[in-house]
C-alpha cells in the first residue's frame, strides 16, 4: 500500500470555488486542505501532513495573501495532469499561484513560497495562468 498521501493545500480561496475543487479531489482520491491564515508560517511539509516533518508552531500575523495559492503534495505528474485537466473541464477560474512540494521547498513556510511564486508571477506576467495543461 502506498503510504504517500495525495494532498492539495488551498490558500485564500473562496468557499464556492473550494467546493468545486473539492468535488474533483474526491473523485481522484486527493485530500483537500484549506489552510487557515494563522498557519501561513508553518512549513509546507507539515501543512501537507508529510511524515517526519515537524510542525514549527509559528503563528502568522501578517495580512491575508492577496492572491489565491494552490500547493500539491504526493501527486505524481500523471495525477497532476489528470487533476488540472478535470479542473479546466469543470470551468473553474484558474488559480495564478501553483506549486508542487519538492525536496527544495518542503521546509519553506507557506508565506515564503507565496513570496517566491508572486515574484515569478509578476516576472512572467499572466502568461502562466491557463498554460498548465502541457
Amino acid at each position: 500500500m502506498n503510504s504517500i498521501k495525495k494532498v492539495i493545500l488551498l490558500f485564500h480561496v473562496e468557499q464556492q470555488k473550494k467546493n468545486r475543487i473539492e468535488a474533483i479531489c474526491k473523485l481522484q482520491g486527493i485530500r483537500l486542505l484549506e489552510v487557515d491564515r494563522k498557519r501561513y508560517e508553518e512549513s509546507l511539509g507539515a501543512l501537507a501532513g508529510i511524515e517526519g516533518i515537524p510542525k514549527m508552531g509559528k503563528v502568522y500575523e501578517g495580512a491575508e495573501f492577496p492572491m489565491e495559492m494552490m500547493v500539491f503534495s504526493g501527486i505524481d505528474s500523471e495525477g497532476l495532469d489528470a487533476f488540472l485537466k478535470a479542473y479546466r473541464e469543470a470551468g473553474i477560474t484558474p488559480i495564478g499561484l501553483k506549486a508542487v512540494i519538492t525536496p527544495h521547498n518542503i521546509f519553506w513556510s507557506a508565506a515564503q513560497l507565496y513570496g517566491e511564486l508572486l515574484k515569478e508571477h509578476i516576472h512572467f506576467g499572466q502568461k502562466k495562468t491557463g498554460d498548465e495543461g502541457k
